[in-house]
């Protein structure tokens, strides 16, 4: 399954039979390559990469030294069920970064998107969704079956409970513990993290205009410190659903939760 005249394999790599290895890939010294795993045109393996299980990279990654892909989940029920890992292309994924495969009663795959940037030693847990550009920056960590958005930065140290979803565009900062879903475009921080507001930054990137940004820091003051409960309130705003697509984008991210409760602003909401 190996074409040396445009797959560039170093002679101190071990590769095993049936493993494929896309047209103008490089294998670099002392990478170990498993033989379901299927590695995209033009990657780079640079050293010491290992990739095991039911494994597929896109083409286009960059996967630097001592990271570990398709391993088998940290889950105790796993008895070895041929379970998958999918990695899209042109990711960057720095030293010593681990993402595991997926388990039966979590649906069998862990997917992570296109473009990521995963700094040394991020995790991705067994069964988790990863969306298209993120970073994750260093120790960065997913328990399993978390869903995170495109678009999302989570912060050096920070860690992501398990069943947690973060919806996109939304920016975690640094020695976070992520314990409840956080609604798209938010800003989290602090040791057991508590919305701060909307990720504005990011909302500028995306180019919203200063008239979107009037009205989603509008919502956002309604929904989250507005007198009387918190239920009472999100009933009361879903009216404005109509006034953004962000915002009904967050209302169904809310609508939507069922395993984790909502991450909300320091003293509830």
């Amino acid at each position: 399954m190996l074409d040396h005249s445009t797959s560039r394999i170093d002679p101190t790599a071990r590769i095993e039979d049936g493993a494929v290895i896309g047209e103008g890939t490089s294998i670099g010294p002392c990478c170990i390559i498993g033989r379901d795993v299927v590695i995209g045109p033009d990657c780079q393996l640079v050293a010491h990469v290992n990739v095991a299980g039911h494994t597929t990279i896109g083409s286009g990654c960059v996967i630097h030294p001592f990271a570990a892909l398709g391993g088998p989940p940290q889950d105790l029920s796993y008895r070895g069920e041929p379970t998958r890992l999918e990695i899209g292309e042109q990711c960057t994924i720095r030293e010593g970064t681990t993402m595991n495969t997926g388990t039966v009663k979590g649906g069998g795959i862990t997917k992570v998107g296109a473009r990521g940037y995963f700094m040394n030693n991020s995790h991705v847990g067994h069964d988790c969704v990863v969306g298209n550009d993120v970073i994750f920056a260093t120790s960065a960590t997913l328990g399993g079956h978390c869903e995170i958005g495109d678009f999302v930065y989570i912060g050096g140290l920070s860690a992501v409970h398990q069943f947690t979803r973060i919806g996109p565009n939304v920016m975690v900062g640094g020695v976070c513990g992520v314990r409840g879903d956080v609604i798209p475009f938010g800003l989290v921080n602090g040791q057991y993290a508590v919305l701060e507001g909307l990720n504005i930054i990011g909302m500028k990137r995306r180019k919203f205009t200063r008239e979107r940004l009037s009205v989603m820091r509008s919502f956002y003051q309604k929904l989250f410190h507005g007198p009387g409960m918190f239920a009472e309130r999100l009933n009361e705003v879903q009216p404005l659903a109509a006034a953004d697509p962000a915002i009904a984008e967050i209302l169904a991210f809310i609508a939507a939760g069922k395993h984790r409760p909502l991450c909300l602003p320091a003293g509830g909401a």
